[in-house]
């Protein structure tokens, strides 16, 4: 080849990689959740309107820390109200099962379901005390067998199936929910988040990538957990049960499910 064939050639070549450079690949990622407005955009959010990153984390935390706390028992009777089947107003649907299972059902005995702390107690030492321990906004009906196989474990994808819960998953130091219940879960982690911030008796509750968390005040893994707040967006369900808690026990509101955006926006 001549020299002034090898010149020619390489101009090409520069122009074609040039124009490779340019083109976009599709992305294997979720795309951000689409910008929402609510009825409470001008009223209970307007603080924190146009805000992102800490300032918007700071902001809500002001705003949802206005909260009236109930006491552990009285629990028992929100969640019949707050996870009533809409198809059958005599039970409630469980948590990671998706089961309709009767109200009175409610106890620690197999075939009952009990009160779930999604925010494990165990990451924070906040128990069952008024506040954090008894939070609507993270407590949900669950199956007593399928409740103590996710005892404190973070969230992750992977591992075997959970019996009594299909769809659901675990392995020796992590919990798959089932796909309907995966976004209600990374919603209610990160609210309490943001709900808890140190300020008061409890612990600052933070989220992180790990699942090996045991005993400190933070629950894994963000990552994932921000994957299934794009995946499963807030359903009916967790509206109502949202607009319950709301008007009815705590008078504070779950952020993410208003506005499920935020959590891009925030971390």
């Amino acid at each position: 080849m001549s020299v002034a064939q090898t010149g020619r050639w390489k101009v090409w070549t520069a122009g074609i990689a040039a124009t490779l450079v340019g083109l976009t690949l599709p992305s294997v990622t979720a795309s951000p959740a689409s910008a929402t407005t609510t009825a409470y955009d001008s009223t209970y959010y307007k603080n924190a309107i146009g805000k992102t990153g800490t300032s918007l984390k700071s902001s809500l935390h002001t705003i949802v820390s206005s909260q009236t706390k109930i006491s552990y028992d009285a629990v028992w009777n929100a969640l019949k109200a707050t996870d009533q089947d809409p198809g059958n107003s005599a039970n409630v649907l469980l948590l990671y099962s998706g089961t309709s299972r009767s109200k009175t059902l409610n106890g620690g005995d197999v075939g009952d379901w009990n009160r779930e702390h999604v925010w494990a107690q165990s990451h924070g030492g906040f128990g069952t005390s008024a506040g954090p321990g008894t939070d609507l906004h993270h407590l949900r009906a669950a199956d007593v067998q399928v409740n103590s196989i996710r005892g404190n474990k973070d969230f992750d994808n992977g591992g075997s199936p959970v019996s009594g819960a299909s769809g659901s998953y675990t392995d020796s130091n992590s919990f798959e929910p089932r796909d309907a219940d995966k976004g209600d879960v990374a919603r209610m982690i990160l609210y309490m988040a943001v709900r808890y911030e140190g300020d008061d008796a409890w612990a600052d509750l933070e989220p992180n990538d790990s699942t090996t968390n045991g005993s400190v005040p933070y629950h894994g893994r963000l990552s994932v957990l921000k994957q299934w707040n794009e995946q499963d967006p807030p359903s009916a369900f967790e509206e109502r049960r949202n607009n319950i808690v709301y008007a009815t026990y705590q008078g504070n509101r779950n952020p993410f499910i208003d506005h499920p955006e935020w959590v891009e926006a925030i971390w």
